[in-house]
């Protein structure tokens, strides 16, 4: 935590303001007291007179850029913030994550007085407390705060942008560490800072309390902040602890190399790794409980890095990756459709889609929902996601040649009903599944192709014959993932241009509303507008027409047209229909889903 003492403004050398900022009013001050020339006070004037803007005075003045009159550098909105402190006769703040003592951020205010009023408490002694503002000249708050917490309040300026940053973080954190304290836990008993200072000090090891104490808060944060992973990254400076939460890395905080290093061991020797093996990639994973005593799992790995080894923790949490069908996203349309799919005897069901666009989760959930106790549900993987107890799972390992063909070729011999294979590389693995499905079984499995239709055509590529496809694929699932508005914050938008969205919606003459919404921002979603994720889906399903149009050489242009005809809706308008709805934004789907055109 930075504190500059700024020189209080001389008697009489400005007249006593009070009320929020105003951008207008500090370009006038900014003149005035010769820290921009007046010809450039006009420039920002014009640029900033274009359109209203809800940022705040300061951001909107430092997006422009003003160029500073004693030496032509730009006005930055860390000077402008000081500045502004200065005006005010008060102390300018620059805010550090690791000093502030989280638990006690919430003793002071509620994180719903704080979001409102537009303050955060930085520093809490047992007499005093400090609140970091960007609107020096409101004051009628204060006595509010030190009536309720029986302190006195300190007021600093800090960098607007901090304070909206910083206030979902604290009070995320705090309900953590009051979640602990109920528990028993004491790991919140010191600041972070405190915490990890004990790297600088000593050598530590996975067993010091400290890194215990560290480990044990990282997980809790990261449960309470929804992150689907953890970043351990080592930097030549320090470490820097990232969260990935719906699907976007957040930055969490900074730390020094030996308390990441020692917290790096810990977690592999609770994974059962090998601790003194830096030197090449491991693999391992841990169990542990949520705040709530629901189990959860983590799947480690770890990479050499030219400046250490970096670590991440992928999160399974049990109640997102087995969801219905309704919350995984899919719309009454698909959701019959696919419904009936699953309960084919026998045949290949194929879900498409790159990398992270949730194909595990709707496998997952579909095959939980299918394996009942007069079926063996089997699968191979690589790696194994999550441990589901009505499953029986079976890991690649490459090392011993035991790869997805092998696998499947074992499983056959096992008496299953329902097989699972985790992806379809390679032409070895894809006979195999082909051969399952031709002797009775109901095959799952993906692809990594942009639609539904092109899994037909990447079949082929890999050397399937055209009538074992038509006599074995029930249907292809492609799927992409977009962040859905946060309901505790969204707003109706009734600016939005209708246009683009009919464009894509009207030529397939489906009727309903149009409600769109914009993200706000709160604590509840780490102020980014948005809380969780939904998948977006494009079910094609095997027709005897479909069949006609799988030939020796295919053309993919026919073959949306009859999965078209046959009932399909492409990515793209499955979700302007959620936008239509008010579920998510057009910027999500535009940049989620492949363009019409390809589809």
């Amino acid at each position: 935590m930075t504190a500059v003492s700024q020189p209080k403004p001389r008697p009489g050398a400005h007249a006593p303001y009070q009320g929020l900022l105003d951008w207008r009013l500090m370009v006038q001050w900014l003149a005035e007291d010769g820290v921009i020339s007046a010809e450039e006070a006009r420039r920002t004037v014009a640029r900033c007179s274009q359109g209203e803007s809800a940022q705040h005075p300061l951001v909107r003045l430092a997006s422009v850029a003003m160029e500073r009159a004693s030496d032509g550098k730009p006005l930055d909105i860390e000077a402008l913030t000081q500045y502004v402190a200065g005006r005010a006769g008060l102390e300018y703040m620059r805010i550090d994550p690791l000093r502030v003592d989280v638990g006690k951020v919430a003793d002071i205010m509620t994180a719903v007085y704080a979001e409102r009023r537009r303050v955060l408490p930085v520093q809490v002694t047992g007499s005093q407390a400090v609140v970091a503002t960007a609107e020096p000249f409101i004051t009628d708050w204060v006595s509010e705060v030190e009536r309720q917490s029986k302190r006195s309040v300190r007021r600093v300026v800090a960098n607007p942008l901090d304070i909206h940053r910083f206030t979902a973080e604290f009070f995320a954190l705090a309900k953590s560490v009051k979640a602990a304290q109920k528990g028993g836990g004491n790991a919140a008993a010191a600041s972070f800072e405190q915490l990890v200072e004990l790297g600088k000090n000593k050598q530590l090891d996975a067993n010091d309390q400290g890194v215990v104490k560290v480990v044990d808060w990282l997980w809790q944060y990261a449960f309470d902040s929804r992150a689907s992973d953890i970043h351990l990254e080592p930097r030549r400076e320090q470490g820097v602890i990232r969260f990935r939460i719906d699907g976007i890395l957040h930055p969490v905080y900074q730390m020094p190399i030996g308390v990441m290093t020692a917290m790096t061991a810990r977690i592999k020797l609770l994974g059962r790794m090998d601790i003194m093996e830096k030197r090449r990639p491991q693999d391992g994973r841990i169990k542990t409980r949520n705040p709530r005593g629901d189990e959860i799992e983590m799947r480690l790995s770890t990479l050499p890095t030219a400046f250490g080894e970096k670590m991440v923790m992928r999160i399974f949490d049990p109640d997102t990756a087995v969801k219905d069908l309704d919350a995984l996203g899919f719309a009454p349309h698909d959701a019959q459709r696919w419904e009936a799919l699953v309960k084919r005897p026998h045949g290949i069901i194929l879900v498409t889609g790159p990398t992270g666009s949730g194909k595990t989760s709707t496998l997952y959930s579909t095959l939980k929902r299918v394996a009942t106790e007069e079926v063996n549900v089997s699968t191979v993987e690589d790696p194994i996601e999550m441990i589901q107890p009505a499953f029986n799972q079976t890991q690649v390992q490459p090392q011993l040649d035991f790869n997805f063909a092998e696998g499947l070729r074992a499983l056959m011999r096992q008496d299953p009903d329902i097989i699972m294979v985790g992806e379809i590389r390679d032409l070895a693995t894809a006979e195999m599944a082909v051969q399952a499905a031709l002797t009775g079984h109901l095959v799952f499995s993906t692809l990594h192709t942009n639609d539904a239709p092109s899994a037909i055509t990447r079949l082929m590529e890999l050397g399937i014959p055209s009538y074992l496809i038509n006599a074995t694929v029930l249907g292809v699932l492609a799927q992409r993932l977009v962040r859905t508005l946060c309901k505790q914050c969204r707003e109706s938008d009734p600016e939005a241009s209708r246009a683009e969205l009919d464009e894509i919606v009207k030529p397939w003459k489906i009727s309903g509303s149009y409600r769109p919404f914009k993200p706000v921002g709160c604590v509840d979603c780490r102020m980014t507008g948005f809380m969780g994720r939904m998948g977006l889906y494009e079910l094609l399903t095997v027709t005897e027409a479909f069949k006609g149009q799988i030939t020796k050489e295919p053309s993919i242009e026919a073959l949306r047209r009859q999965a078209v005809a046959d009932g399909m809706r492409p990515l793209r308008l499955a979700g302007a229909l959620r936008v239509a709805e008010g579920t998510t934004v057009l910027e999500e789907v535009l940049t989620a889903t492949p363009p019409l055109e390809q589809t």
